[in-house]
């Protein structure tokens, strides 16, 4: 049995199928980040912030720790804090890859998390508007200062207490030497 049909009518509709299901697609991006050893914290904060606006933009990160040099023979210290970022990023961030060295370079991938960039600033913009427990409770005279006073001034004799003087330290550990 043969159908005729409309040829051009035909070929339309496939590419208006295939634009469909293009739209539809997930996209994989990957980024990239790079980070140096001697890296200082405000740099480093710049770098983690530029991670968490691709992360929730939906993309995937990589982290790239470049050495030069002689750098090189203390991979530690880029390792320090290429785990730093993994902390600081928490559940924004899911380590696809772990980080390992690839020639003068470690390497590791970050995928999006949980939390996305929606939920951040929603929980950021209801902390504004809603005053906490505790400045509810407070009367009108007291203010917020008092009580951060009286908790600063009660853990510093704790931690006087418990640090011994120096003195005692070394006549301790001085007969355990010479025995």
């Amino acid at each position: 049995m043969v159908r005729m049909m409309d040829y051009g009518k035909f070929k339309y509709e496939q590419s208006v199928r295939a634009r469909e299901a293009r739209k539809n697609q997930a996209r994989t991006v990957i980024k990239e980040v790079q980070f140096r050893p001697k890296i200082g914290d405000s740099d480093y904060e710049v770098k983690r912030r530029r991670v968490v606006k691709f992360l929730s933009e939906k993309d995937k990160v990589k982290c790239t720790m470049r050495f030069r040099g002689r750098e090189v023979t203390h991979p530690e210290l880029g390792r320090v804090i290429l785990t730093r970022l993994i902390d600081d990023l928490g559940e924004q961030a899911v380590v696809e890859v772990m980080p390992k060295m690839e020639g003068r370079q470690i390497t590791m991938v970050l995928a999006p998390g949980k939390i996305s960039k929606e939920t951040v600033s929603s929980e950021d913009s209801a902390q504004e508007d809603e005053p906490t427990a505790a400045q509810e409770e407070l009367p009108e005279e007291t203010t917020v200062a008092e009580p951060i006073a009286t908790e600063t001034e009660t853990t510093e004799p704790a931690a006087a207490v418990e640090a011994p003087p120096e003195d005692e330290k070394s006549a301790g550990t001085a007969p355990a030497d010479e025995e």
